[in-house]
């Protein structure tokens, strides 16, 4: 059988999935642009900016895209790349579409806060206070793991580091000019084609000029630089960066699609279904932690509430942002499942431990690139530097958003001290920055990391959770949104109990002591729901 035939079909069931269950969804948040976006209503010219909708599009899609829709499907077809495939497809359409349009609309309507205040509206303050001490170590723990993960790649490759720092340059470059040219369309469109032009030519230029430093050296620089784009206004920094860089994983795409036709690979690997395997263990609930992005990912939820809602200029670009950015990603989802089919499973299974799943994703779609006349060296770099350049745009995504924690969780703490630090950007970044040195400096985020999986999915159990109260206090039917919320809540809880007792027997205590915690703070937070949800059953309903 072709993966041609899979492509086709997976693109297929997106577009039409967008166009029909987009509108239905869209149609039942209640989105209409007769209400002004927090983006123009708090206009601030720091963190709210109205912007056009492909920018906005470029930045929340450079923000949840990163390496998860490719390391995550890699490694699950383990299990076997039909049930892979599957929950790709069924999981970013009715799941995490849903998710991330659910965490957009919600936060539209709360003055473009985060899920944490919006749990403080519909929930209650400790619910709130709980999930942002969460959200905000998670968040610290991812900053620090890639802050890692970018150093050591830039010490590897140091070409990948020059072509990182023109980006950042040449992104800020692209911020100024924009402001210059305001809304005319012309304008944007020609500033737009130089730039992404420069960026091509800035990976060129990278290889040709490679910047090297030491490990210390880079983490240093990389702190420093998340601290700067937390408190740049967005449209200077963050959002050219994000947008420009955009276009180099729809590029990467575009001419994998195009490999994909002129390679016309065959799948090679058998349509076996694993049920359990040594190294993973059950296919339930370890495949629907495994695919998180191309799926469903809580990360989604604090960026299309954290950074991505107040950039919207109207509310009808939450479909094309929220539901539209998720379906795109799914769709990279598949086509890395595609880059590895095409081996035996043996084979699969053996360069998965040996070379890893970037290395994989890398080698097989950049052999399809390869048969575009591209030659297969440069086609390989050319997509390992596309996943390593996401990691940045995770890197200062997360610490803005890590900010915005510490900012609305003192917005209820009536003291000077709190004060300070729910207004002060600057203040609010150095404490992030901090925290993420610390966990750096200790090593502990080495240890810690692999919960991350099931903390993640918490967090989309939670958001979930978050988005069925916001509708059912408007008294809307929040079945579509309930039904992936009870699920993705069965597979936390599973997977956290599972991973307790594992580490329990392995005597990793500490991993054990966290998922129990996780696990209590899940049942914590749906029984405050519960109690809320029955206060104010008899209440009269609002408007959405």
């Amino acid at each position: 059988m072709s993966y041609t035939i899979i492509i086709v079909l997976s693109a297929i069931i997106l577009i039409l999935a967008y166009r029909f269950y987009g509108n239905f969804v869209y149609r039942k948040f209640g989105l209409n642009d007769k209400n002004p976006s927090p983006a123009h209503k708090l206009r601030d010219g720091v963190d709210y900016e109205p912007s056009k909708p492909i920018v906005v599009l470029g930045h929340h899609f450079a923000s949840i895209a990163g390496a998860g829709p490719i390391v995550g499907p890699i490694i699950a077809v383990t299990f076997g790349w039909i049930p892979a495939i599957l929950w790709i497809l069924v999981g970013g359409i009715f799941f995490g579409a849903v998710h991330d349009l659910g965490s957009m609309a919600a936060s539209l309507r709360t003055e473009g806060k985060s899920i944490g205040v919006i749990i403080r509206n519909q929930i209650g303050l400790q619910g709130k206070q709980l999930f942002v001490i969460f959200s905000f170590s998670t968040l610290i723990l991812v900053i620090g793991v890639f802050a890692d993960i970018i150093a050591k790649t830039f010490i590897t490759n140091p070409s990948v580091a020059s072509a990182s720092f023109l980006f950042i340059l040449l992104a800020v470059a692209f911020g100024f000019v924009n402001r210059l040219v305001g809304n005319r369309k012309k304008a944007f469109l020609i500033i737009s084609v130089i730039g992404v032009v420069l960026m091509y030519f800035s990976v060129y230029l990278g290889m040709l000029i490679p910047f090297a430093l030491d490990y210390k050296a880079w983490i240093f620089l990389l702190l420093a630089y998340a601290f700067i784009a937390s408190v740049t206004p967005v449209s200077l920094l963050l959002q050219p960066r994000d947008y420009l860089n955009s276009f180099l994983l729809y590029g990467m795409m575009i001419a994998a699609i195009l490999g994909v036709f002129f390679a016309n690979p065959s799948i090679k690997m058998s349509s076996e279904i694993t049920l359990a395997t040594e190294n993973l263990g059950y296919i339930f609930p370890v495949l629907f932690v495994t695919i998180a992005c191309g799926a469903i990912s809580g990360f989604h939820s604090l960026v299309a509430s954290g950074t991505t809602s107040k950039q919207l200029d109207k509310e009808s670009d939450a479909k094309i942002v929220g539901f539209g950015g998720m379906l795109i990603e799914s769709f990279l989802a598949i086509l890395s499942v595609g880059a590895v089919v095409i081996l035996e499973k043996g084979e699969y299974l053996s360069r998965l431990g040996e070379e890893g799943p970037v290395a994989l994703f890398s080698t097989g779609l950049g052999g399809m690139i390869a048969t575009l006349g591209i030659s297969e060296e440069f086609a390989v770099s050319f997509v390992a530097l596309t996943v390593s350049a996401f990691a940045l745009t995770t890197l200062d995504t997360c610490t803005r958003l890590a900010r915005f924690t510490v900012q609305e969780y003192f917005e209820d703490v009536k003291t000077p001290a709190g004060k300070t630090l729910s207004q002060n950007r600057f203040i609010s970044t150095g404490l992030v920055v901090i925290f993420s040195a610390l966990l750096l400096a200790s090593g502990e985020f080495a240890v810690l990391w692999p919960i991350f999986g099931s903390a993640n999915q918490l967090l989309a159990a939670l958001a979930l959770l978050t988005i069925a109260v916001w509708m059912i206090h408007k008294k809307k039917n929040a079945l579509f949104v309930t039904i992936p919320m009870f699920f993705m809540f069965t597979v936390t809880l599973a997977s956290l109990g599972l991973f307790a007792w594992k580490n329990f027997q392995d005597q990793v205590y500490v991993l054990s002591i966290m998922a129990a915690l996780l696990f209590v703070l899940a049942i914590s937070l749906m029984v405050l729901a519960t109690k809320s949800i029955k206060s104010k059953v008899k209440e009269p309903a609002k408007a959405l």
